[in-house]
């Protein structure tokens, strides 16, 4: 891991000014729930494993952490672990993190600095989620979560 790259990325993230927003799709609960079932979108939670723990995660949702502890971010190998996960190199992508924060910059970066389609990301996160009142899954060892 390169500590220059990873300090650019993480300056990246959080310089909200750089980030157009229509380069990811923000989308609510009920889009998340129908691209999931009828567009095979692979949802992704980015917290950390704190979270996941604390509040449990999205049924059927993939986790991946995009941070560790310390805030660093691999974003070779963050970039080549959410390739492994797709069914086909156009899936829909679905990020979520806990307000939305995190999982619009990750969106944007994969869709300018990665050239990648068909990213979206849930609107004000899990707490969107809670609050329109859809349950979670505990949080498990496992990748996936079923």
């Amino acid at each position: 891991m390169k500590i220059l790259p990873n300090l650019l990325f993480t300056g990246f993230l959080f310089c909200s000014q750089t980030l157009p927003a229509d380069e990811v799709t923000g989308i609510g609960p009920e889009q998340l729930l129908d691209m999931q079932q009828n567009r095979n979108a692979l949802v992704v939670d980015i917290r950390t494993a704190d979270e996941w723990q604390h509040s449990g995660v999205i049924a059927d949702s993939r986790k991946l952490q995009s941070f560790d502890r310390q805030g660093r971010f691999d974003q070779e190998k963050w970039l080549a672990d959410l390739e492994k996960m797709k069914s086909s190199p156009d899936q829909p992508v679905i990020l979520v993190c806990r307000s939305g924060n995190r999982s619009g910059k990750v969106g944007a970066f994969l869709a300018q600095q990665a050239g990648m389609k068909n990213i979206y990301h849930l609107d004000n996160g899990l707490q969107s989620w809670l609050k329109a009142g859809h349950p979670v899954s505990p949080n498990c060892l496992q990748v996936a979560c079923k």
